[in-house]
């Protein structure tokens, strides 16, 4: 039997999270393994925890959620735990900071419970990026923005040009599946192209692909 999904919850209202618990504890494939009201509590918690998911409010004190989110990026052991940001200011350059700073993905509070537990499952299977409402248009705007002081060849120095045409479809939002479709090659083959790529360009998962893929130009808003 495949392990419990384990979910941390950090968020500065104590009903937010506990309707987050609420919800989560009726799922067989999800467990809540901690709560944090403060970044500095979310930390610390994952320290402890280690969970797969990391419910992250962006407003809140002790470290805001983009704060709390790079500082997680960078502790060892943690590799394999994403960060979902959630929050209720559905403003642009908070969610570019938030996936920039290491998050995997970025759900509006007002989302509907099922829209809830398909984004966790989601990334949780590492086939993240989420990209309900605003996430792909504020990726184009502000990578097109930052491109300007962008280091493109030395980044993308490392790929093939078969691994540069892949993360471009995927900057363009494209599954595996679809890049196959597009290039012509099978899901499995398309799968492997955007695990190199990942490696190479250091990417944590496909929303930090989908960043890169911006900020260095090959996908274009």
């Amino acid at each position: 039997m495949t392990a419990p999904i384990k979910v941390l919850l950090a968020d500065d209202e104590v009903l937010v999270r506990s309707g987050f618990k609420v919800l989560l504890d009726l799922e067989d494939d999800i467990t809540v393994v901690g709560e944090a009201a403060t970044g500095a509590e979310a930390v610390e918690q994952a320290r402890a925890t280690r969970p797969d998911i990391v419910l992250m409010d962006i407003r809140m004190p002790k470290l805001d959620g983009i704060q709390a989110t790079s500082h997680l990026a960078r502790i060892p052991g943690l590799e394999r735990t994403r960060v979902l940001v959630l929050t209720t200011y559905d403003t642009d350059e908070y969610v570019f900071e938030a996936l920039q700073a290491g998050a995997s993905g970025f759900l509006l509070k007002d989302a509907g419970p099922a829209e809830l537990l398909h984004a966790i499952r989601v990334i949780a299977a590492g086939d993240a990026l989420l990209a309900p409402r605003v996430t792909r248009r504020l990726i184009g705007r502000f990578a097109a923005q930052r491109t300007a002081t962008r280091v493109a060849e030395e980044q993308l120095s490392v790929l093939t040009d078969r691994e540069r045409e892949v993360v471009a479809l995927v900057g363009e939002g494209m599954s595996n599946t679809e890049i196959g479709v597009e290039l012509h090659l099978s899901p499995a083959t398309a799968r492997t192209h955007v695990g190199n790529a990942m490696r190479k360009l250091g990417a944590r998962d496909r929303a930090q692909l989908v960043v890169l893929a911006y900020r260095t130009g090959l996908a274009k808003p």
